[in-house]
């Protein structure tokens, strides 16, 4: 491990990776310059805490801990997580962190995992997060396999293995007794991915009004350090018409599937801004009953999304434009009005932005510089939206391990060193509350939020 304070050369460069978490890290450009130097008390609480020898041990805690961090990794992704049906991953998770020293530790109304560690007073309270959910469907087969220096098993990487980092942290935290200063509030939320409309997180900053920041885990290459919450809107449409025999009522009523196609076509001639960029696309279709009948019935979804909400509401309102016109001219083409569209909003995931100097990022870049590692300024769709989009500081980095296959039933992890990344992030968060005895936290403590 490298300790000084980062050199301008290697706090600005910008090492592009593939950000590949599935839905949450799907960009792969820079958001904003690396910052080239971070303020004098950022520098002064690493290189203090990088110094400590208290610290020393409690990092070569967490590299003695990683072959049983991966017994964790294993049992959990062989619980199958799908969307809204996490709760037996959930207490399988509950029951660890309260074998490991957080006995109050509990599964809250929308079915998160929240378990608080005290700090020794006064300091900030820091949300530390992992999602439990996965995009595969119940029945998948969820067995780890191993192979070629690999471990192979749907949702291995995105995100279980942040599940077994945040248990290899409280481990280490409790068995070396470290004390920080600040509050540091463990979460296994539910609602990430697909159509979860990250209902576990917005439930948490619903509740607990006196979060002061977050840092959540991803399967993210070293040095990348997510700011950007990109927003998205989803919608259902669903197209409705009388329906009739392909030959005998020709001419008498309008087609679902024809209106429907004419929406996507107008949909698709939709320009949109690059930047900030924003994007659409009609992800699923279906509808009518047979080969010779006129559709009475047809439907799609589509997915609308920006880094800023300005175009992301102009877009959704050419969208849903684009769906009256078609319509209109699905009924003006059989002199009727008997086709009718109406769109559902399915999902609704707020935007937002952690700015690059703010303290909670010079904080990563810090202690990435301290590890070796050149930080990336990324952004995409994850639960740090909800507390970007609420003005709290929030960031997403990664857990350890190189990784692949994400959404896919190929997905896999290499662990060899992965204690390393797992490191990296717990360095970050301690300059961020403190430790009793060696550093002041450097997240600040907000007024607490009303309801």
């Amino acid at each position: 491990m490298r300790s000084g304070f980062p050199s301008r050369r290697r706090a600005a460069a910008l090492l592009l990776v593939a950000l590949a978490a599935g839905d949450a890290l799907a960009q792969n450009a820079a958001v904003a310059p690396t910052p080239t130097h971070v303020r004098p008390a950022v520098d002064q609480a690493y290189t203090q805490l990088l110094a400590a020898p208290s610290m020393r041990k409690l990092l070569d805690a967490l590299k003695a801990d990683h072959e049983r961090s991966i017994d964790d990794l294993r049992l959990l992704t062989e619980i199958e997580a799908p969307p809204f049906k996490e709760q037996k991953r959930a207490e399988a998770f509950l029951a660890r962190m309260k074998a490991l020293g957080l006995t109050d530790a509990r599964i809250d109304a929308e079915g998160n995992v929240i378990g608080l560690r005290k700090g020794s007073g006064n300091g900030p309270r820091l949300l530390v997060s992992a999602h439990l959910d996965t995009v595969f469907p119940a029945g998948t087969d969820v067995r780890v396999k191993e192979r070629d220096g690999r471990l192979h098993a749907p949702g291995i990487s995105d995100d279980t293995r942040s599940l077994s980092v945040l248990l290899s942290w409280l481990k280490v935290l409790n068995d070396q007794q470290v004390q920080t200063v600040g509050d540091l509030m463990f979460a296994a939320n539910v609602g990430e991915e697909e159509l979860g409309n990250l209902r576990g997180m917005k439930a948490i900053f619903r509740d607990q009004l006196d979060i002061d920041g977050m840092v959540g885990l991803e399967p993210a290459a070293d040095g990348t350090v997510l700011v950007l919450g990109t927003a998205s809107h989803r919608y259902e449409v669903s197209f409705k018409a009388p329906g009739g025999h392909s030959f005998g009522a020709f001419g008498q009523v309008p087609s679902a599937v024809h209106g429907m196609g004419r929406a996507i076509a107008r949909i698709a001639d939709i320009e949109t801004p690059t930047f900030p960029r924003t994007t659409f696309t009609v992800g699923t279709v279906g509808g009518g009953t047979s080969v010779n009948t006129i559709a009475p019935d047809a439907r799609m979804t589509i997915d609308i999304r920006s880094d800023e909400m300005g175009p992301l509401l102009e877009t959704e309102k050419k969208v849903l434009a684009a769906i009256d016109e078609a319509v209109t001219a699905e009924n003006k083409r059989w002199n009727t009005t008997t086709l009718s569209a109406s769109a559902k909003l399915i999902g609704d995931r707020p935007g937002g932005r952690t700015p690059a100097d703010s303290v909670i990022v010079e904080a990563a870049v810090r202690s990435n510089a301290a590890f070796g590692h050149r930080t990336l300024l990324a952004g995409a769709s994850t639960d740090a939206n909800v507390p970007m989009s609420l003005g709290i500081p929030a960031i997403i980095i990664g857990s350890g391990g190189k990784t692949g296959g994400f959404h896919a039933l190929s997905e896999w992890i290499d662990v060899t060193d992965a204690w390393q990344g797992a490191q990296n992030a717990l360095v970050t968060v301690l300059g961020l509350v403190g430790v009793q005895g060696v550093s002041e936290p450097l997240l600040a403590r907000r007024p607490p939020r009303t309801r």
